[in-house]
């Protein structure tokens, strides 16, 4: 460990330890927001803590029997296991010290948009949203539908979904530390329902995803945006509600557009649209101050098109392909139903290894 990194350490323990008596004091809970925020940080802190805590007890063992061994010579029979200790402890300390996504303990917002393919695209559409609910469910989270246009032959021609972590997650638990690599075009092959002659078609979705944001993170004034009600439509166009409670939002300074008709309520649609729009809002101000998270942001989807794809989902072969990290399985039946996570965690370790080089270099 070099000395820039243990003076990393040390700090971090003791902002650990200044965050544990700050929770510790009733007054604390009194300010939800102030007491959310330091239990995020909290449970950030607390596995660099404990690796960090690993790595001394390993150390402190090697050098007890480097100073023994000068005396009794059986000691030095111990040396080679415990430096294989002591090295896999500082390796593991440097992982959970490698620069984090200050996202990572958010919530998310996903968006699902149908693209090429037509009505297959939207059917497509409704069993990525299947696939991530069911995932969701799997980890113990919470979805809530925000808003959503449903096709006329099923599915959706576009959904918003947010997904909650319950309580606070575990550092890398979260919901954007798992589903931010899930942003981009999906691509499926398959032969659908309404083909006659048995042939495979290739159609695509468009899954976006964005930290969620809450009220103190974006300075949202109403006076910048333009609010239009209409009447909720279904599959065809034909209207499914008799008042005007569907709610379009537009951003005038950023020109973003937020609408949201799947509550009867236009007060809940309009809720449901703030909350994707300080989303968006959020993701624009990260990529406006960060070069990194625009380029990240920019490898997700823009155009639905099905060259742009980062994973593809064979239904012949029952195999889910990501092209961006070479990962293949055939298991796509139960990686449908919600079993991502092998998928999910080679896009992490792939993150990782990426960062760990890049600190080397340096």
């Amino acid at each position: 460990m070099s000395s820039e990194e243990f003076g990393a350490a040390l700090a971090m323990i003791d902002e650990y330890a200044q965050i544990e008596s700050e929770l510790a004091s009733p007054e604390i809970h009194s300010d939800p927001v102030k007491s959310r925020q330091l239990g995020r940080r909290y449970a950030q802190l607390g596995p660099i803590v404990a690796g960090y805590r690993a790595w001394r007890i390993a150390l402190d063992d090697l050098r007890a029997a480097e100073e023994l061994a000068v005396e009794d010579e059986s000691f030095k029979l111990e040396i080679p296991q415990l430096a294989t200790v002591c090295t896999a402890a500082a390796s593991h300390l440097q992982h959970l010290m490698l620069p984090r996504d200050p996202d990572d303990d958010r919530d998310v917002i996903m968006e699902i948009k149908a693209g090429e393919g037509g009505d297959e695209s939207a059917i497509f559409a409704g069993d990525l949203l299947r696939m991530y609910l069911r995932y969701a469910e799997l980890r113990g989270w919470k979805t809530e539908v925000l808003g959503a246009t449903e096709s006329d032959l099923g599915g959706y021609k576009d959904i918003s979904v947010a997904v909650k972590s319950r309580g606070i997650p575990q550092a890398g638990q979260a919901p954007w530390a798992r589903l931010k690599y899930e942003g981009g075009v999906h691509r499926v092959q398959r032969v659908p329902e309404t083909e006659s002659q048995g042939r495979i078609h290739t159609s695509a979705a468009g899954v976006l995803v964005l930290p969620e944001a809450e009220e103190i993170d974006v300075s949202l004034d109403m006076n910048d945006l333009r609010i239009d009600v209409f009447r909720s439509s279904g599959p065809g166009g034909q209207s499914v509600n008799t008042t005007d409670s569907a709610v379009r939002l537009t951003h005038i300074p950023t020109g973003i557009v937020v609408s949201c008709q799947n509550e009867k309520s236009q007060l809940q649609n309009k809720e449901s649209a703030l909350r994707i729009m300080r989303a968006r809002l959020l993701a624009a101000a990260n990529e406006a101050a960060n070069a990194a998270a625009s380029a990240e942001r920019r490898s997700q989807v823009r155009t639905v098109d099905r060259s742009e794809r980062i994973r593809t989902y064979n239904y012949p072969e029952n195999r889910i392909s990501d092209h961006r990290v070479n990962f293949k399985a055939y298991n796509l039946s139960a990686v449908l139903n919600g079993e991502l996570d092998a998928v999910i965690q080679s896009l992490v370790d792939a993150d990782t290894s990426n960062k760990l080089a890049a600190v080397n270099e340096n």
